[in-house]
This record gives structure tokens, C-alpha cells and sequence, in this order.
């Protein structure tokens, strides 16, 4: 699995996650469980990470091998993945941000 077809995969489950956790918002009154939330969403992101690659059989502690021997200079796969998909974990965590403070 290229890089873009795990950021996919991950985007998609994340934000499953995201709804997920936004469904359990409306059960929740106290305003320090309701950012708890935020973690919650931190520990999914983390683990579907370790999911995904575990699925498609990528070592995230083992070296990255681009094409080019200066692509990633000495990054792990779980480093090069963290970077490439951070942006959709800001993005999605924004929006649950959002939903609790409107909540």
C-alpha cells in the first residue's frame, strides 16, 4: 500500500470515528467529558495508524525505502506516515472541536 491509499484508508476511518464520538456528545453534560473527547479522538487516530499498517503488513518501526536514497533521509514508516497524515487528523479534530463547543 502506497502512502496516498493509506492516508485514504485512514481518513475514512477516522472519520468515522469523528461522528462516532460526535453521536456520544449529546449523552454528555459535563463540560470536562466533553473535551475528554479530544484525547479519545488522539488514541483512535493512533491506533488506526498501527491498524492500517498491521493490515497491510508495514513495519512502522522499520526504515522507509523511497525511490530516491535522499526521499526521507532516515524516517520510520510510523514518521513518514505521522507526517503525511497529520493534516487529516488536525482537520477532523478541528471539527470535533467545533461540535463540542457548539454542544
Amino acid at each position: 500500500m502506497d502512502i496516498g491509499s493509506f492516508r485514504t484508508e485512514l481518513e475514512i476511518r477516522l472519520n468515522i470515528e469523528k461522528e462516532y464520538l460526535i453521536q456520544k456528545l449529546s449523552s454528555i453534560k459535563d463540560d470536562q467529558e466533553k473535551l475528554e473527547l479530544l484525547g479519545i479522538f488522539n488514541e483512535k487516530y493512533k491506533e488506526l495508524v498501527k491498524r492500517i499498517a498491521h493490515e497491510e503488513g508495514i513495519n512502522l518501526i522499520g526504515f522507509y525505502q523511497g525511490e530516491k536514497s535522499s526521499d526521507s533521509g532516515n524516517l520510520t514508516y510510523e514518521q513518514l506516515i505521522l507526517g503525511k497524515t497529520m493534516s487529516i487528523y488536525d482537520q477532523l479534530a478541528d471539527e470535533l472541536y467545533e461540535q463540542i463547543n457548539n454542544s
